[in-house]
């Protein structure tokens, strides 16, 4: 039986099925098309108006859903919450509100609040996207991660994927998590004792502190950035111990 997306919101992959995530690899398949030719837009979201509203700074994934809305000719308003009612001490509910308001379609939220997306889904009716909550999830983040294991790898069931570095504070890795066990990989942690935390494995994954151990077994090496704007500093064990992984 053929899956459709019958999903008002994406605000995580946790929740999402196996037939949910690769439906949309598979959409990715046929969309990437379009970025090769001449004229780059279909008309998938013609009449829809997008509103990226990024609470946290943002250049790669804010331009991404840009770039996506345009090509499939969405209307595209952006948002940041230095040029928006919030530095005046307006709600992010308030804000949506306002905007759901003028009949926008889609919300493209990143927050430094994890849950934030999930706040304002349950409270609007327009489409919420997360773009990133915290160190909850960023689930486009993930499905762009696997989509580029698929396509360069030519499957994800059975590969052994090493996530290295700050896994702690790192909305990444768990979206990363979520959808490559959730579709077969083999997934290995690796970072610090105090930046990967021994209770991710119920998770489903493995964990381990020395990376000279992962390496020659791993088929997929995915390296995270240390995560200074999330951190505490008693997590972070000093540049020292961190390049001896």
């Amino acid at each position: 039986m053929t899956t459709r997306w019958n999903r008002k919101d994406l605000l995580g992959l946790r929740e999402l099925s196996v037939d949910e995530i690769n439906l949309v690899l598979e959409t990715a398949d046929a969309f990437k098309q379009v970025g090769t030719r001449e004229i780059k837009k279909v008309p998938a979201l013609r009449g829809k108006t997008l509103v990226n509203f990024f609470v946290e700074p943002s250049t790669r994934t804010r331009t991404s859903f840009e770039l996506a809305a345009f090509r499939l000719s969405a209307d595209v308003i952006n948002i940041s919450a230095a040029t928006s009612s919030l530095s005046k001490g307006e709600t992010l509910k308030d804000t949506a509100k306002i905007l759901e308001a003028n009949h926008v379609d889609i919300i493209v939220l990143r927050h430094s609040s994890a849950g934030a997306p999930q706040f304002l889904a349950e409270r609007l009716r327009s489409s919420v996207i997360n773009a990133g909550d915290g160190a909850h999830e960023h689930p486009t983040q993930g499905l762009l991660d696997a989509y580029t294991i698929r396509e360069k790898k030519k499957r994800i069931e059975g590969l052994h994927v090493a996530i290295i570095g700050d896994i702690l504070f790192s909305r990444v890795a768990r979206s990363n998590i979520f959808a490559l066990t959730k579709l077969g990989a083999h997934v290995t942690l690796v970072g610090p004792s105090t930046l990967v935390p021994r209770d991710f494995d119920k998770l489903g994954v493995s964990i381990s502190y020395d990376i000279d151990k992962v390496l020659p077994t791993a088929d997929v090496v995915n390296l995270l950035r240390i995560q200074h704007e999330r951190q505490r500093k008693e997590y972070f064990p000093g540049i020292g111990e961190y390049i001896r992984l």
